[in-house]
């Protein structure tokens, strides 16, 4: 069985099953994609990597959203909902046209040869490449060859510590929001949960980008 038929079930309802707090988890994830890095502009072109529904692409309004998966039950479900979404490996999708931005979150793991991905997506992304990383499961340092390698020079992450299944009062939000700031207490918290959300560019992206 290949590894994404494991998602048929549960397609039609992805976004509101993966997060106990959907709206949140996601908006906060675009304000991120939006701002880390590279600012993206209104019309900035979108292309989300392993989207599974794309429900993304319902909190970047004002980008052109493009997603891709390889779950053929996803991309029905997407679609369904009005979402622009083609069915395809991220390992080999290539778009007809350069974008600013290329995502992947939750899915790092699905690359074959993660440096030839991010060399693949570094010759048709113009402004940056955002995604997630658990760094208990992956050292930063080592991502960051593999970047750098791809012609990814400059790397900005930051915490992200919005939980997936479990959604918390507004009080204990508004204290994780503020422990994402807080500097070493951040890092400690990271060595037992919680993931960084990266932004890796090249340095002339900054000249073209006039940012």
């Amino acid at each position: 069985m290949k590894t994404w038929d494991k998602y048929a079930t549960g397609a039609d309802r992805w976004s509101e099953d993966a997060y106990a707090d959907t709206r949140t988890y996601l908006a906060r994830r675009a304000d991120v994609v939006r701002k880390l890095g590279i600012l993206l502009e209104p019309g900035d072109a979108v292309l989300d990597l392993a989207c599974g529904d794309g429900g993304l692409g319902d909190f970047l309004p004002e980008q052109h959203y493009l997603g891709v998966d390889a779950s053929a039950a996803m991309v029905e479900a997407a679609r369904s909902r009005g979402r622009n979404v083609v069915c395809a490996d991220l390992n080999d999708y290539e778009p007809s046209e350069p974008t600013q931005a290329t995502l992947i979150f939750r899915a790092i793991y699905y690359a074959r040869d993660r440096r030839a991905l991010f060399a693949r997506i570094a010759g048709y992304t113009e402004k940056k490449l955002v995604f997630d990383l658990n760094p208990r499961q992956y050292r930063l340092a080592d991502v960051c060859a593999d970047l750098q390698a791809a012609g990814f020079d400059r790397l900005a992450h930051r915490p992200f510590f919005v939980p997936q299944t479990r959604s918390p009062s507004r009080p204990v939000s508004v204290a994780l929001r503020g422990l994402e700031r807080s500097g070493p207490l951040a890092q400690l918290i990271l060595r037992f949960r919680f993931t960084l959300l990266c932004a890796a560019t090249r340095s002339d992206a900054y000249g073209r980008s006039g940012s």
